[in-house]
């Protein structure tokens, strides 16, 4: 095994990244209980400071980092695969590419610029369809045009509609609730949400695609 991975009963420090900026600087502790090829199992994460459990859910995207010789931080990013009930229970998040640990914090990893059609009914039953900004694991952002109107807080269903590499398209259905909203110079907006229901397949879908793109982002 790389000298590069963190051990076993090694602490992991974890940041959120759910597209919610007071959330993402809440910095958690979690202890690493095993490893193997694909996946790192870890403690209930606890909140610094409080003591507070955390929980996650499955695609939940994480930055976390771990401390080597004379406290230097080696950053990484993953997202939740699954529980698992051991004597404690344990989240297994997906373990990264040894190139992908690195001494510098990069956030967001699983969101991708992507243009998707949104369907969006707000719960004072309006709707509209535009355009995704960029997608990811954990919420999109999309575009709102003049005379559409959205204010922080507010709950939205919606699905989008997600084309991949083999030709399948999915439609995937969510809820989401507006965290942001960016002013554009043209009298649009970015509106940046966070998934409050969606089912883990269709999660799973979604980071499938994410994937997809980042590859392709690769590779050009």
């Amino acid at each position: 095994m790389s000298a590069l991975y963190p051990k076993i009963n090694e602490v992991l420090y974890i940041q959120l990244d759910t597209g919610d900026q007071k959330e993402a600087e809440v910095l958690y502790k979690s202890r690493i209980s095993d490893m193997d090829g694909e996946s790192i199992y870890m403690e209930v994460p606890l909140q610094e400071g409080t003591g507070r459990l955390k929980k996650l859910y499955i695609g939940d995207e994480i930055s976390a980092y771990f401390l080597t010789e004379g406290g230097v931080k080696n950053y990484f990013n993953s997202y939740v695969l699954s529980h698992h009930e051991d004597v404690i229970k344990l989240v297994r998040i997906k373990k990264p590419e040894s190139d992908q640990i690195t001494k510098v914090q990069r956030r967001g990893f699983l969101r991708v610029q992507s243009e998707l059609e949104v369907a969006v009914t707000a719960k004072d039953g309006a709707r509209f369809l535009t355009k995704t900004e960029d997608v990811g694991g954990g919420g999109i952002s999309l575009y709102l045009e003049p005379g559409q109107s959205l204010k922080e807080g507010d709950l939205l269903d919606c699905w989008i509609l997600v084309p991949y590499k083999n030709g399948s398209v999915e439609h995937i259905p969510f809820e989401g609730e507006v965290v942001r909203l960016k002013e554009l110079p043209v009298g649009r907006s970015i509106v940046m949400m966070k998934f409050t229901q969606i089912l883990d397949m269709e999660r799973q879908k979604l980071i499938r695609y994410c994937f997809e793109r980042q590859f392709d982002f690769r590779n050009r």
